[in-house]
């Protein structure tokens, strides 16, 4: 038996100490987790793009990058929206052969879901899965201050359960 489970004996229930496998603290630091913490674990590299540029510019700086999708801002620095693979991929297989000239005005989503850094990475991740997409600018103050992604949040969370787990086995072990 793990050394965490103390089995009930007889003369066992005058006993004040109790052991437990998992607290409300643990089971409550995902829910704890903030956008901001996930921010803090990436190299904070913002690319964007102008609505004027072409596809074609937009698919270079993609695969030059390594990146999935684009923040799309106008001259004034603002963000108007922002340009994934996904919405390349569906204009390509609607204009095969014309697309790459097209501006990125005409493919970008304009009704961009953004984040703070204060909200929860729970939340973050059900409006990502409900929405369907997986990319998130993070805006503080109106100001762009990042993106994350569903990858980012997934990774955050795995190493959270990670260290959770070398904890625990520190205690049954220790």
């Amino acid at each position: 038996m793990p050394a965490s489970y103390t089995p009930k004996t007889r003369g066992s229930e005058t006993s004040d100490k109790k052991t437990s496998s998992q607290t409300l603290d643990t089971n409550m630091s995902a829910a704890r987790a903030t956008v901001g913490d996930v921010l803090a674990n990436k190299n904070g590299d913002l690319f964007w793009i102008n609505p004027q540029d072409t596809v074609a510019k937009a698919v270079e700086v993609l695969r030059d990058k390594g990146i999935g999708a684009l923040l799309v801002k106008n001259p004034q620095g603002e963000l108007v929206g922002i340009l994934s693979e996904r919405d390349i991929v569906r204009r390509l297989a609607d204009t095969p052969g014309e697309t790459l000239p097209q501006t990125v005005e005409g493919l970008m989503s304009t009704d961009v879901i953004t984040a703070t850094p204060d909200q929860s990475v729970v939340e973050v991740l059900r409006l990502m899965t409900d929405g369907r997409f997986r990319h998130m600018p993070v805006l503080e103050q109106e100001q762009l201050v990042g993106m994350i992604t569903i990858g980012d949040v997934v990774n955050f969370r795995l190493t959270a359960l990670e260290y959770e787990a070398l904890q625990l086995k520190q205690l049954i072990v220790g």
